[in-house]
């Protein structure tokens, strides 16, 4: 059900992530997207996944939550998969084959699928050792220096920590309305696509009514609270750098490290593997 939606959660424990600097999280976990992103093979992804272990390990999170994120990306994941060993060009040949199952073309889609899950389950590791108040005051920190050509830093970060925190939240109501539906008859598995569809309208409408409702005393609770924006706030707990900060920073940077010798010399060590 969409109530196991874990992207925008936060999992209250006491662990070394969760006391690592929102700013430096945040950094790294941009660093840990491009890590992502750069490995060319299935043994830099393999480097990734084990980095991915360790954190998981050192925040405390059950694996079960982190895995949870996959459910909402899941048909996105199986799309992209079916694509790819549909439709897929050959590297060595250049021949595009359409709608013929190669073997290069189920390592491209089990590469791309891999990719995607280390991509979402790391985002929501975020989420989950971070808190919503947190997140704000890191984003802040880290676009301040745009408030300098009057960019509204503050704003921006506020929209985006409201956001997160509406995600668990509208999923939680939308599970409510499903369930509230299907006991006045509503039928949303049976039938064709069209008809699937058409079962939705009566979930959407109450949906976008609720979440209208929720932003309006959400502002309402803003004003009650005097909130006037960035002007002449002051900051409750500032953010301070930890010894914990540049042992992030370090472990990061040895696995970008890693994932480019891995890319370098992956021949050589699969060569090397092979002749034992």
């Amino acid at each position: 059900m969409l109530g196991d939606v874990t992207f925008g959660q936060y999992y209250n424990a006491n662990s070394f992530v969760h006391k690592t600097d929102p700013r430096i999280k945040i950094l790294l976990l941009i660093a840990y997207i491009v890590a992502v992103f750069l490995a060319g093979n299935f043994l830099s992804l393999a480097a990734v996944l084990v980095f991915l272990i360790i954190a998981v390990m050192f925040s405390s999170v059950p694996i079960g939550s982190v895995l949870r994120s996959i459910k909402a990306i899941f048909f996105l994941i199986l799309f992209t998969a079916i694509l790819n060993v549909l439709f897929h060009v050959c590297s060595e040949t250049d021949t595009v084959y359409f709608w013929v199952i190669t073997k290069e073309g189920l390592l491209s889609a089990a590469f791309l699928a891999s990719r995607l899950i280390l991509l979402v389950t790391g985002s929501s590791l975020l989420t989950l050792t971070t808190t919503p108040v947190s997140l704000t005051d890191g984003l802040e920190s880290l676009l301040k220096p745009l408030a300098l050509i009057k960019f509204p830093v503050h704003e921006l970060a506020l929209i985006m920590s409201i956001a997160l925190r509406m995600i668990p939240t509208l999923a939680n109501e939308t599970d409510r309305i499903i369930c509230a539906q299907k006991a006045r008859g509503a039928d949303f598995e049976s039938g064709n696509i069209i008809s699937r569809l058409k079962a939705l309208v009566p979930v959407l409408i109450p949906l976008i009514i609720s979440a209208l409702r929720r932003a309006d005393e959400l502002g309402d609770a803003m004003d009650a609270r005097c909130y006037w924006g960035s002007k002449d706030r002051t900051k409750y707990k500032k953010l301070k750098l930890s010894f914990r900060d540049p042992v992030a920073v370090i472990f990061v940077g040895g696995l970008i490290t890693g994932v480019v010798f891995l890319n370098i010399y992956y021949a050589q060590i699969i060569a090397f593997f092979a002749a034992l």
